[in-house]
């Protein structure tokens, strides 16, 4: 009922990902990404405390964020799988300032060093410092999560 109530809620669907072992790259979907404050600039999202992921990028201590376009619900679905290539078949670049990898076609890119982290139950709650962004596409709008499924934003007059 808790997550029937939650899934009310529509939220916008970013990809979090870093460096990892072996030259690899590790990511996942997160629809809880959010702002934390403009000065000085952090971003915040959670991750289960089950997650496989988020222990290298803890220990990468930076992170990309990719902020998905309409357009990216396969993506968003690639990363929020189990695979072991989340990358296959995706183009991306290294972030600026961390190099932590930033996918192409994304609306922006938000380059970040972990900042700090809070248990929040059975997820972790992550601040990240943004060091660098980039607003990519204009032209589009953003990929939105709503009620287990996929939908567009569509601006209101």
């Amino acid at each position: 009922e808790f997550r029937d109530a939650l899934a009310q809620f529509a939220t916008g669907v970013a990809i979090i990902c870093a460096p990892g072992p072996d030259n690899r790259f590790v990511g996942f979907t997160a629809n809880s990404f959010n702002s934390v404050s403009l000065d000085p600039p952090l971003v915040g999202f959670c991750v289960s405390n089950a997650s496989s992921t988020w222990p290298i990028i803890e220990r990468a201590g930076a992170f990309g964020v990719s902020i998905l376009a309409d357009d990216q619900h396969e993506v968003s679905n690639q990363f929020a799988s189990k695979s072991d290539d989340k990358f296959a078949g995706l183009g991306w670049e290294g972030a600026p300032v961390t190099g932590s990898p930033l996918l192409h076609g994304a609306m922006a890119h938000l380059d970040c060093e972990l900042e700090d982290q809070f248990p929040g139950g059975d997820h972790v709650i992550v601040i990240g410092r943004v060091r660098a962004l980039e607003v990519r596409r204009e032209d589009t709008g953003s990929l939105v999560y709503f009620k287990g499924g996929y939908g567009r934003h569509d601006p209101l007059d």
